[in-house]
């Protein structure tokens, strides 16, 4: 892969849109501006976001870029170095989705701005990244968040981080049909380097929380089974979780399962007659819990707790929230089988996608030296392996990057 620089990437925009002239009557001679945001890995607390719960995420330092140019016409035109697909759409019609493309995510965060009132002027946008495509790393909450992020800074709206990740996770539901919580959008946009974000996703409180891992890393997995997310799996936990809600709120007074304590759960659960619901809300229960103590974990710098609560975290997941897969189970139980690892995951939305390993750094080489033969034998499937840090949220970069 070519080293990703400001002046290679310009390179790669002029190919896409010309270097004075846009693919359509507008004109772009204005500047190229670039913009970043962050993948983010969730290190505990997953389907809390929309229950109303904490969530520990953090940015990672992989992401997309944006390279944005202002025209004089009344088109947005998109291309990516990533993907085959290209569109061009009048800022002057009614915005629709095409498909299953990745254009819908920036469309749709463009449709939020022109409903907010804001007149749109033509504009060409060039997205390119290194997330791997359909890993559960947030890239399109990624693509969401720069994009508005770049809207604004160009526009000079004056919103906050905190109203962009808001309109972008409006934008995912709207125009995108997923009934996804704030936590990807929160988290790329407000990621801060070597921390983690503790987020109450009910209220919009949240802490940065130092990550300070010594000579203990992160290190990401991707099973190499992609994740889809808009497949109807996601929506359906949403209203099992709701129904929840329902039959516990006449009991509890709760407006969301993060609201009901574990033993609140085991007082008045009998009112959970299916079992599905009650299993549903039992993960969502006690990964609220789970994130209030892996919170106090990393601050104490307990990384030996922390990692016990990953590796429940992921056993709740697979046996009462359903979301993990052949492949993530036996990526977790190969991690979690190796030296110098303290815990493992599936991280994002489940179906596929990666784990999140918390590893000694002197461990890494042999564990995927080990592993991935056996993996391989397992699933049929082909892993990779990718070592992060903590990295900063959305921002406009400047100069060679």
């Amino acid at each position: 892969m070519e080293t990703i620089t400001d002046s290679w990437l310009t390179e790669q925009f002029y190919q896409a849109f010309g270097a004075g002239t846009g693919t359509g009557t507008g004109t772009g001679t204005s500047t190229v501006h670039h913009f970043y945001a962050p993948g983010r890995v969730n290190l505990i607390g997953e389907y809390t976001d929309f229950n109303g719960g904490l969530v520990l995420p953090c940015g990672i330092d992989r992401g997309i870029h944006l390279l944005i140019r202002q025209t004089t016409g009344h088109h947005a035109e998109f291309a990516s170095g990533n993907l085959p697909h290209t569109a061009r759409i009048d800022l002057n019609q009614t915005l629709a989705r095409n498909g299953k493309e990745w254009t819908n995510y920036p469309v749709g965060v463009l449709q939020e701005f022109v409903k907010n009132g804001c007149e749109l002027d033509g504009m060409q946008l060039y997205f390119y990244g290194d997330l791997p495509d359909g890993a559960g790393l947030s890239s399109s909450a990624a693509i969401e968040v720069v994009t508005a992020y770049a809207i604004n800074t160009l526009y000079s709206l004056q919103q906050s981080k905190i109203d962009l990740a808001l309109l972008s996770q409006q934008a995912e539901i709207n125009f995108n049909d997923v009934q996804c919580g704030i936590m990807d959008q929160f988290a790329v946009a407000m990621a801060r380097a070597d921390h983690a974000i503790a987020l109450n996703c009910d209220t919009l409180e949240y802490t940065h929380v130092p990550l300070d891992l010594g000579d203990y890393q992160l290190l990401i997995s991707h099973t190499g089974q992609r994740r889809e997310l808009a497949d109807g799996a996601y929506n359906e936990r949403v209203k099992e979780c709701n129904a929840a809600v329902a039959l516990l709120k006449p009991l509890t007074g709760a407006t969301c399962l993060a609201d009901i304590s574990p033993e609140a759960l085991e007082t008045h659960g009998h009112i959970l007659s299916d079992q599905l619901i009650r299993r549903r809300a039992t993960h969502v229960i006690t990964e609220h819990n789970r994130v209030k103590m892996a919170d106090e974990r990393l601050r104490n710098n307990d990384l030996t707790g922390f990692g016990t609560l990953m590796v429940e975290s992921h056993q709740s997941l697979r046996d009462n929230f359903n979301v993990s897969s052949g492949p993530l189970d036996t990526m977790v139980d190969l991690a979690l089988a190796s030296d110098g690892v303290l815990g493992s995951r599936m991280t994002g939305a489940g179906f596929g996608g990666c784990t999140i390993t918390l590893i000694h750094k002197d461990a890494i080489d042999n564990m995927i030296e080990r592993i991935t033969p056996v993996y391989v034998r397992k699933t049929q499937l082909q892993p990779a392996f990718y070592i992060t840090s903590a990295a900063a949220g959305v921002r406009e970069m400047t100069g060679e990057q």
